[in-house]
């Protein structure tokens, strides 16, 4: 699925993971990617080669000063916004904190508001943006208090923000993914146990969840606003 013209995709967390894959995958797809990561960092994925670009999402001063560099330079508009940055350290009653709740939400939550609201001044009618919740806003998972809340948030922004910038042709929608083979999953050691519950009896890749993104940024998916997809083999199923 190619891209149209030569519009910026804008990707956060592009550094590794699906992040790494959807900066990959959107470039291939003749996208002018601007990754974002919060360290500056060479990525070679896929055949594709980029630079992140430093910046902290829960900054908007950072993230509007990024955009707007890149759109003077390339004088390309924002043609798309994929929210994926975002962090899962476990949490529960017993042990969460102020701190803890405070960094989750704010790399989660506001920082999908940084990034969107930063972005949505350089589009224009067309445009796309696609957030990343999770299984963990629809289904419990055991010690992902705050992560879980925070992505359930997520799933409502893409709602609100569905409604709001509906009237200048921009689509928000979300997807939300199940296990999939990122580095962070891998280190937990579960992704073994979690493939065999899961219908189709394997975890996600991350070009499967990039390709996602592509699809919600086209043209083919012009009517559609305002939702998420889960994309979890089978896990979820609502």
């Amino acid at each position: 699925m190619v891209a149209n013209n030569a519009n910026t995709a804008v990707v956060t967390g592009a550094a590794s993971g699906m992040g790494c894959a959807t900066a990959a995958a959107l470039a291939a797809d003749g996208w002018n990617v601007l990754a974002l990561d919060r360290v500056a960092t060479t990525v070679e994925a896929n055949g594709q080669h980029f630079t992140t670009t430093e910046v902290d999402v829960t900054k908007r001063d950072q993230v509007s000063a990024a955009i707007a560099a890149h759109c003077a330079d390339s004088s390309d508009p924002v043609g798309l916004v994929a929210n994926i940055a975002g962090i899962y350290p476990p949490s529960t009653l017993d042990d969460f904190t102020e701190d803890l709740y405070r960094k989750v939400f704010d790399v989660n939550v506001l920082g999908v508001l940084n990034v969107t609201a930063a972005a949505v001044e350089h589009m224009t009618a067309g445009g796309s943006i696609v957030n990343f919740a999770s299984v963990d806003a629809f289904t419990v998972s055991r010690g992902q208090l705050l992560y879980g809340a925070s992505k359930a948030a997520v799933v409502m922004l893409t709602k609100e923000l569905a409604l709001e910038l509906a009237p200048r042709g921009i689509r928000v929608n979300a997807i939300a993914p199940g296990w999939v083979n990122t580095p962070g999953n891998a280190a937990t050691g579960r992704m073994d146990a979690a493939a065999a519950s899961i219908p189709l009896g394997r975890v996600g890749q991350p070009d499967e969840i990039a390709r996602w993104v592509s699809i919600l940024g086209s043209p083919d998916a012009g009517y559609m606003t305002g939702e998420t997809i889960v994309l979890s083999g089978g896990d979820v199923i609502r």
